[in-house]
């Protein structure tokens, strides 16, 4: 019942960030001189959105949780915090910086589709177990989804800058970062295989981190 519960939210504000892009997606104009990157960044939002959905709604029972409250909020503001960027006013930028922002959108969530794909049904948005992941992009680190999400999010980030949004976006990341260190507890806890790979393995950038 607690799994069901947690998916419904999740899958009624996918379905409500999918009706957004469609909308986005049908009022781009071709006459908008990065039209194929904004198109590109709009398809890859859905597909990963899309993607998403149905790994909440095919995943399997998880096998440990994180205990306590701090990592549901954790997971809960780390996740959707950084939404609120949108909130603010959006910038006239630069053509070039428009370009690298929709740019930076789109390659982050082709590479989030590529982890959320290696995923499958052991996507979670709490930190919970369910089967141990060390291919694809996880053989080189050890959460590639999020690193993804956070190139898509630098993106969207450039198009509503200002020192409010900063703060946001870095108060995002922070919580990101104990997700991880959440997760990993609960995966070193229930995977005997985790901690060496964990050892030789970077958490988000190979070589710095």
């Amino acid at each position: 019942m607690y799994d069901l519960l947690i998916r419904l939210p999740l899958l009624g504000w996918v379905l409500f960030a999918v009706t957004l892009q469609f909308a986005v997606l049908v009022k781009s104009s071709s006459t908008d001189p990065v039209y194929a990157t904004h198109i590109g960044m709009q398809l890859s939002t859905i597909v990963f959105m899309m993607l998403m959905a149905a790994a909440v709604i095919t995943r399997t029972r998880p096998t440990g949780k994180a205990s306590g409250l701090e990592p549901r909020i954790s997971a809960v503001v780390g996740t959707f915090l950084v939404y609120g960027i949108t909130a603010f006013p959006r910038r006239g930028l630069p053509l070039s910086l428009e370009a690298v922002s929709a740019s930076l959108t789109m390659i982050g969530n082709v590479a989030a589709i590529i982890a959320l794909s290696q995923l499958g049904r052991s996507f979670s948005i709490m930190a919970e177990s369910r089967r141990l992941v060390t291919t694809g992009p996880y053989r080189f680190v050890r959460h590639p989804l999020y690193l993804a999400e956070e190139i898509a999010m630098v993106g969207v980030f450039l198009q509503f800058a200002s020192p409010w949004t900063a703060l946001l976006l870095a108060m995002q990341i922070a919580f990101q970062l104990r997700r991880m260190h959440n997760e990993e507890l609960v995966l070193a806890a229930h995977f005997p295989d985790y901690t060496p790979y964990q050892r030789t393995t970077a958490r988000l950038i190979p070589g710095v981190y």
